[in-house]
């Protein structure tokens, strides 16, 4: 103990041994498995994302229609009926849509040919306007018929219908049945 209490009177440094620090991998191994990892990481988040893509898909076009007798003040607009035989069709959708595309065609057509023709089918060029509620042959602004001067045909009371549309990316179809006219 005397040593030590004349060595540090004197301005001697003590020297401690510590152990060695441990030798670390190679940087290129470390970082070798780290890839690996990271790798297998992302494969196996891209597969669960692929599975579960459903959850990133945009919310399905809900269509709802109705046919009946029109209101006295759309019939007081010197307007001819769309369809002098059928109550006016109306059309809902569950949100506010920009279509690119619209068709109406017979589903017996659709059954029987593999290029079915639409009794009215539209197209915008640029920007339609958005819309949440139209009725069958009524013109929809920012649209156009495919076939230039074309007009709708009248629908027939009782025949099933097949309403096409296309908003951007999106596709929706909804089977309809037109009423016979109330008197």
């Amino acid at each position: 103990m005397e040593s030590s209490a004349a060595s540090r009177s004197q301005g001697i440094p003590l020297s401690l041994e510590y152990p060695p620090p441990p030798q670390r991998q190679p940087l290129k191994l470390m970082a070798r498995k780290q890839w690996m990892l990271i790798a297998l990481a992302v494969v196996l988040g891209g597969f669960a994302l692929y599975l579960n893509r459903d959850w990133f898909a945009g919310d399905d076009i809900q269509i709802q229609y109705r046919s009946r007798p029109a209101r006295g003040s759309v019939s007081r607009r010197n307007r001819p009926p769309a369809s002098p035989q059928t109550d006016p069709v109306f059309f809902v959708f569950d949100r506010k849509l920009k279509l690119t595309s619209l068709k109406v065609i017979p589903v017996s057509e659709i059954e029987t040919n593999k290029y079915p023709h639409p009794i009215w089918e539209l197209v915008s060029d640029s920007n339609s306007v958005p819309l949440a509620e139209w009725s069958y042959a009524r013109p929809i602004r920012g649209m156009r018929p495919t076939v230039k001067g074309a007009t709708p045909d009248p629908l027939e009371p009782g025949v099933p219908y097949r309403l096409i549309i296309k908003a951007g990316k999106r596709k929706a179809q909804r089977d309809f049945v037109p009423n016979p006219r109330t008197p």
